[in-house]
């Protein structure tokens, strides 16, 4: 494995689990992304135009970005903050640069 590449699953739990709000929130976003992947499907399937399917899988990306960042932030408040109050930010910082060079490629 590469350097710089995290493993698929951590086995690692949040150190605040994610609030019932929380949950859903991210829940219904990404509910609202599959929706439009699914139309993203039709739009091939009745041979849309290329730049609309284009702008469409361009708001996707931008969707899921935000979904992403939600959850870095809140990764960085609660599970970095913990582990350097801990005395173990170093590992903490450097598994969390390594997840935003992942998340910005």
């Amino acid at each position: 494995m590469e350097e710089n590449v995290l493993p698929e699953n951590s086995g690692k739990q949040p150190v605040t689990p994610r609030t019932d709000d929380e949950k859903q929130a991210v829940l219904n976003r990404l509910k609202r992304i599959e929706g439009q992947v699914r139309g993203i499907q039709k739009m091939v399937e009745n041979d849309r135009y290329c730049v609309d399917i284009l702008v469409q899988i361009s708001a996707i990306n931008k969707a899921i970005n935000k979904v992403g960042y939600t959850l870095l932030e809140r990764h960085t408040h609660h599970c970095v903050a913990d582990a350097i109050e801990k005395g173990e930010g170093e590992e903490a910082i450097d598994e969390l640069m390594k997840v935003v060079q992942q998340f910005s490629k």
